[in-house]
């Protein structure tokens, strides 16, 4: 699609015009993987916002709330551009929501200033996303957010030389930073640093670079789904956890859906992350209820559910405090401070950044009652995103 950002914006303003100020249906796009090899996230979207959708009902303000999908695949900005564009015009949503993909944000953001439309990123996580835009919130977390603490907790874990492998994307790139700066101002080395292309398939050669470089513990982020799989592989095929060299990742890499494939080689495995299924609260075992009401499994829910749940939250405060008008300022400034108790524990919206602060749970691979978990060692609590955070 060839529309620039003045036909959007026009196009866009002549369906404001027409659906009037109260719009009986208010349209939210959600752009999500539904399909390919990260089809589970872009699942968990839809069981996350339908779970808030059955719980709180589907009208706000008066008005019907319709929630329209449209599937993103793979990292690919040009077509996430144009689905965006599409929802916008065609579709006249009034908000966009979901974006699994850090460049496929980034590309959507533009439009959002010209077609007055509010998003709520509800995984994409380089902290430079918010600023892209003054009507960009988000629900799901950053690299900045779960590394900072997870350099800190591979000092406390005795590491002194560390190894680090990243996806050579945005927020691998944020991961290798937030962690590199905080390692080394707790006394630790750096000794290697691998930036792996996202279509990296085999890890063997990385493996033994990190063999070579007299690494104690390795730090890696990947996007959670197929590559994540790999990685794990690799480490225990090639000898690095026999050897005894320690493994430390975002909660990406060990995803509840991917630790029976990833099996009992995985046991011990420590991480950093604001969400799992095995955490203990109301909150949460009430949420994972309504997943299962809604015909989900437990063993196929990701973090992108509760993102989406959070978010859609988020949304229908948004209705609300603008009636069901398209005013994205009043949207955007009623959510900004806002807190709530999340299925992932006590969250709220930064009034400066737009992102979430929320706890950061270390956790580690461990096997209960036959069935293999990631649990809750330490929480870290309120994180800001420390990439933006004002320091």
């Amino acid at each position: 699609m060839g529309w620039g950002l003045r036909s959007v914006y026009a196009l866009a303003a002549v369906s404001l015009i027409a659906t009037g100020a109260r719009a009986d249906t208010i349209k939210v796009g959600v752009i999500g993987t539904m399909s390919g090899p990260y089809a589970l996230f872009g699942k968990n979207y839809k069981m996350g916002i339908d779970a808030w959708v059955a719980e709180h009902g589907n009208k706000v303000a008066g008005h019907t709330v319709e929630f329209v999908y449209r599937d993103e695949v793979s990292p690919n900005p040009a077509q996430s551009k144009a689905l965006a564009q599409e929802l916008i015009v065609k579709e006249k949503v009034q908000y966009l929501a979901g974006l699994y993909f850090t460049p496929n944000a980034m590309a959507v953001a533009p439009l959002l200033q010209e077609a007055k439309v509010p998003m709520v990123v509800m995984n994409a996580a380089t902290s430079s996303i918010t600023e892209k835009s003054p009507y960009i919130v988000r629900t799901s977390f950053t690299m900045f957010q779960n590394t900072v603490p997870a350099a800190k907790v591979a000092k406390q874990k005795g590491a002194t030389k560390v190894a680090i492998a990243v996806s050579d994307y945005g927020p691998g790139i944020d991961a290798e930073t937030a962690f590199k700066k905080t390692f080394e101002a707790e006394g630790g080395k750096v000794v290697e640093a691998v930036r792996m292309p996202l279509s990296t398939t085999d890890f063997g050669p990385i493996m033994q670079r990190i063999k070579n470089s007299g690494a104690d513990m390795i730090f890696t982020f990947l996007p959670a789904g197929p590559p994540t799989l790999g990685f794990v592989k690799a480490y225990i095929d090639n000898g690095l956890k026999a050897g005894g060299v320690k493994l430390m990742s975002t909660g990406d890499v060990v995803t509840e859906p991917d630790l029976p494939n990833i099996g009992e080689a995985g046991l011990g495995i420590l991480s950093t992350y604001h969400y799992a299924v095995s955490h203990d609260s109301p909150e949460n075992k009430a949420f994972l209820a309504l997943l299962q009401k809604g015909g989900a499994k437990l063993d196929e829910v990701t973090m992108t559910s509760v993102a989406a749940y959070d978010g859609a939250r988020l949304i229908y405060k948004m209705i609300e405090a603008t009636s069901g008008k398209s005013d994205p300022d009043k949207a955007i400034a009623a959510v900004k401070g806002m807190k709530w108790v999340s299925p992932r524990g006590e969250v709220s919206i930064d009034p400066e950044t737009r992102h979430i602060t929320q706890n950061v749970y270390l956790r580690e691979v461990e096997k209960v009652d036959g069935k293999l978990i990631n649990r809750e060692l330490e929480t870290f609590k309120a994180q800001p995103d420390w990439g933006l955070a004002k320091q």
